[in-house]
């Protein structure tokens, strides 16, 4: 128990350094110690945020190689259904999924991804977007929530 307990302190102090680092590096390394599979060459901008239940969902986040992510983008692996309001009034349980990254895709500031999405290898991202299902390689997406506006050649 009291181990399971340092453990989570540990986890939490980690995410801590991640979001409020001194230096935007920084935030890498700290989000690979909580135990998330960041490839190389991949930035995490300061003030990003991965949420999950204590960082037991990690192994629902991958981000490949030289991948960018924008500062105060948030990354949402764990969220309420909404069928739990429909059915009972009240937020009862929670759903999880992966969110995929792909190799070389950019994602701007502000940007909010939710569970069971993947980006597309070289994809972009547009800052401020809300992105709910899957974006396909070398596209450019961007809007509440993202829509293709784009493709690179």
């Amino acid at each position: 128990m009291g181990l399971l307990i340092l453990h989570k302190l540990k986890l939490k102090l980690y995410s801590f350094l991640a979001r409020y680092p001194v230096s935007y590096k920084w935030p890498t390394y700290w989000w690979r110690k909580c135990g998330y599979a960041i490839g190389n060459n991949s930035i995490i901008s300061p003030f990003c945020l991965l949420w999950g239940t204590h960082h037991s969902d990690s192994s629902l986040l991958t981000i490949e190689d030289d991948v960018h992510i924008g500062p105060y983008s948030i990354l949402v692996l764990r969220t309420h259904p909404v069928s739990d309001i429909a059915k009972y009034g009240k937020i009862t349980s929670t759903t999880s999924g992966p969110i995929h990254i792909m190799r070389g895709s950019w994602i701007g500031a502000s940007v909010t991804i939710l569970p069971n999405v993947t980006i597309g290898e070289g994809a972009v991202v547009g800052a401020g977007a809300v992105v709910t299902k899957n974006v396909e390689s070398y596209t450019i997406v961007a809007g509440v929530p993202a829509k293709k506006i784009g493709t690179l050649k």
